[in-house]
């Protein structure tokens, strides 16, 4: 069944009702990544986690994920997308309960990759299945809804992570924030059955295994020995671990060449990169990525550990940051970009940055007395700016890609962010613990982390300054998006969007 068959057999009450399904599949995985960084503390007091350990529950989910994005999307298009997502939420939803009821931090740190693997199965399907589902002229209002998705997830996650820690449901402490999934994933499997179409690709690519076995292997080489290189010592097997990726990246690079002439379907389409607005679209990916997985966890150990705050109260101090998130990316895509292009694109990365210069400078003058609602301008810049830049930035990379190459460059995006996302997860041991003595009193442990806080947070700032130079790189105007009559072609030409 083709994409064209799909969206003209589909009533349109089951197509609405898809739509809910799979939209609340999204939000399911939105809100569990925010969810987790809020109950960190808790996680590490009452199950005995080790920081490093701490690191694995965030960085293992990233990982899985990212690995998985291209390969979950190729699955799809293979043996359909409705049957992939519908293995992809059921696989969520009992790697949530074996996060809720896991034993130990080894139990948990397992569970999440696990986790992460099934979100890489069901996330791609949910831009498929809408792909497939809504002809071309429907498309703007259900991308509409899913970016409010994103907005709500945003602001919602860090919330209800710090209501459900607080309240400590049933003496479960942290565990609610995983079991929540429970109700939501199997609700969603039931009705995706019923009301979700099926439809592959009438074309469907093989799947590349050496490939996606090669990138986990290259930046498990890379990350481990970063996330326990601090509390080991920094042994030598770390730093011959972190070389050896290298090898390993480069072997990737010569094999997906090989597969490339052999069948035509690697896991990385090497001849993107000779787009020079998707190369640089890349790094910008992968960058942000980085500043993003260093700022979300260091935040929350600041605020917690160093400030000594309760997850409730460090929840509602997130709430200026996600609702400028949102209402700056809503402005982003419907009024800025439209009018200034690449510009805004710029204006967000230096807008960002200036929120976290003026984010360290509030946190060294007011020490450890910091009040959140100190933090708050700080936040609402840094959350202005980041809206500024999530919303418009895939379709800036996309902008000059080959048609033909679409679904492959859409996936790689998302794939580099969640691997930037995991490095920088694993890049805390060293711009954050790095700064802080090994053994602290109770009374060098507020000033050790807001130190610590301000030197991460120096690297995300330039991490952004980075992103401001490399941007010049992209068009300066997005590509235009189809008129309503090319609704047809752009169905029997579907796009994977990973």
């Amino acid at each position: 069944m083709n994409s064209t068959e799909t969206s003209t057999a589909v009533p349109d009450r089951r197509r609405w009702l898809a739509l809910a399904i799979v939209m609340t599949a999204a939000f399911m995985d939105l809100v569990d990544v925010t969810i987790v960084n809020i109950a960190i503390p808790s996680i590490q007091r009452e199950a005995g986690a080790s920081f490093s350990q701490i690191q694995w529950i965030t960085a293992g989910y990233a990982l899985a994920f990212a690995a998985g994005l291209v390969t979950g999307g190729r699955l799809g298009d293979i043996h359909g997308r409705k049957r992939l997502f519908l293995v992809g939420i059921g696989g969520f939803t009992l790697a949530s309960a074996l996060c809720g009821f896991a034993a130990n931090p080894e139990m948990l740190v397992a569970s999440r990759i696990l986790q992460g693997a099934m979100a890489a199965m069901m996330v791609p399907q949910v831009l498929s299945i809408v792909h497939a589902t809504f002809p071309a002229h429907e498309r703007g209002k259900v991308f509409g809804l899913f970016g409010a998705i994103v907005g709500l997830g945003a602001v919602s996650g860090p919330l209800l992570g710090a209501l459900l820690t607080e309240w400590n449901l049933f003496g479960l402490e942290w565990r609610p924030i995983f079991l929540i999934n429970l109700p939501v994933g199997i609700a969603g499997l039931i009705l995706g059955r019923r009301y979700i179409t099926e439809s592959k690709a009438p074309r469907a690519l093989k799947l590349d295994l050496v490939g996606v076995a090669l990138v986990t292997l290259g930046l498990l080489m890379l990350l481990y020995p970063l996330t326990r290189g601090r509390e080991l010592g920094w042994p030598l097997w770390g730093y011959v671990s972190m070389a050896g990726a290298l090898v390993v990246f480069g072997a990737l690079v010569a094999y997906e060449k090989r597969k490339t002439r052999i069948d035509g379907s690697p896991l990385v389409e090497l001849s993107l990169f000779k787009v020079k607005s998707f190369a640089a679209g890349i790094a910008v990916q992968t960058v942000f990525g980085v500043g993003l997985g260093i700022f979300f966890l260091v935040w929350t150990l600041y605020m917690q550990y160093g400030l000594g705050w309760s997850p409730l109260k460090a929840g509602l101090t997130g709430v200026p940051f996600s609702i400028a998130v949102s209402v700056a990316a809503g402005m982003s895509v419907q009024k800025l970009t439209p009018r200034f292009g690449r510009k805004v694109l710029q204006a967000g990365a230096l807008v960002m940055g200036l929120g976290v210069l003026l984010y360290i400078w509030e946190s060294g003058r007011y020490g450890l007395s910091i009040a959140p609602w100190q933090m708050a301008l700080p936040l609402v810049v840094m959350g202005a700016g980041m809206g500024l830049i999530v919303a418009p930035l895939t379709d800036a990379v996309l902008s000059e890609v080959p048609r033909e190459h679409a679904g492959s460059a859409s996936g790689l995006i998302n794939t580099v962010q969640q691997m930037g996302n995991a490095l920088g997860l694993g890049l805390v041991s060293v711009v954050f613990f790095g700064t802080m003595g090994d053994r602290l009193t109770p009374s060098e442990v507020g000033p050790a982390f807001v130190d610590g806080f301000q030197n991460a947070l120096g690297w995300v700032a330039g991490l952004m300054g980075l992103i401001f130079v490399v941007m010049f790189a992209l068009p300066g105007r997005a590509a235009a998006v189809p008129e309503p009559e090319d609704a047809v072609e752009d169905e029997q030409e579907k796009v994977l969007v990973g």
